[in-house]
């Protein structure tokens, strides 16, 4: 059944709006991916706070276009397209479809947007291997721990190597 005018313009203002929301996107052909596979997609979109949508490619465009992205035409697109959303980790989408599209024959990234401009598959791709916010935090975290806990190390040496000394002089006298 066809969607009236009124559906296809609040499908338009729906998207715009999550489109707005979002941090990051990626768009993916998903020809030949089964319905399971996809169900198993969306599960891990929204353990990694994605939103996976697929729509036609006009109401994308009008989508973008009135959110403030006018470079962003997918109509060049083979076959079907959906769209990926990192409603909070830039990288998250990326990532989560990366993993996926190497596990499938069929499904193929085409592009994405980050930062307000559009990236093509190679980028989408090289975004996807960078470590997520949480690793590069943890990482700085543990950079700014080590000086202080080899200070740490280096204060409570002089106290142990003071007892070793006094420990290998106790020795020497009971020998």
């Amino acid at each position: 059944m066809a969607k009236t005018r009124q559906q296809k313009e609040e499908a338009v203002r729906d998207l715009t709006d999550t489109i707005k929301k979002s941090k990051a996107a990626v768009f993916a052909s998903f020809s030949g991916v089964t319905v399971g596979d996809a169900q198993t997609l969306r599960r891990d979109c929204r353990k990694e706070d994605v939103q996976y949508l697929v729509a036609k490619k006009t109401i994308m465009n009008l989508a973008f276009k009135n959110a403030g992205y006018s470079d962003v035409d997918t109509k060049p697109f083979e076959g079907n397209v959906a769209v990926a959303f990192g409603m909070g980790d830039e990288v998250a989408s990326a990532k989560t479809l990366h993993t996926f599209a190497k596990a499938h024959e069929g499904f193929t990234i085409l592009g994405g947007i980050l930062e307000g401009r559009y990236i093509n598959a190679d980028e989408v791709n090289a975004l996807a291997k960078l470590p997520s916010r949480d690793e590069l935090l943890a990482k700085l975290v543990g950079s700014i721990a080590a000086p202080m806990s080899g200070f740490v190390n280096v204060l409570a040496g002089v106290p142990r190597n003071f007892v070793q000394v006094l420990s290998a002089i106790k020795d020497a006298k009971e020998a």
